[in-house]
């Protein structure tokens, strides 16, 4: 009887123990940080001005992520980044319209470093 009930402590001891590595080793996984899209830096975006070419645009932010062929008078950077396992998810976006290959408009939403996600007009002038 003593041997029995020795057994069967062992064994609950050792299922919380497996249980205790398997609850604290699922707290400690390693997230990446994810980062998606164009970065656009500001003092690149403050560059571009309404009467600009698509070559001159493309020569300072670089090619744009999404081609829409419904809107080819637009262009849109937009990039995303979540840090880790946080649940703050920064999203930037700039959408540049053209009509005649010309800049005519600008729309951003790029949050000022240290803030999130706060609207900025940018090149309002």
């Amino acid at each position: 009887m003593r041997l029995e009930s020795g057994r069967r402590s062992r064994a609950v001891l050792a299922a919380l123990c497996a249980a205790l590595v398997v609850i604290s080793a699922g707290g400690c996984a390693f997230r990446m940080d994810v980062q998606q899209g164009n970065i656009v830096e500001l003092d690149d975006l403050n560059q571009v001005r309404e009467g600009m070419t698509r070559s001159q645009v493309q020569f300072l932010l670089g090619s744009p992520l999404i081609s829409d062929p419904f809107h080819a008078d637009r262009w849109d950077y937009t990039y995303f980044y979540r840090q880790g396992r946080r649940r703050d998810v920064s999203r930037h976006w700039v959408t540049i319209h053209f009509e005649d290959d010309r800049v005519v408009r600008i729309e951003t939403r790029i949050p000022p470093p240290g803030s999130q996600d706060t609207e900025v007009a940018a090149n309002d002038d």
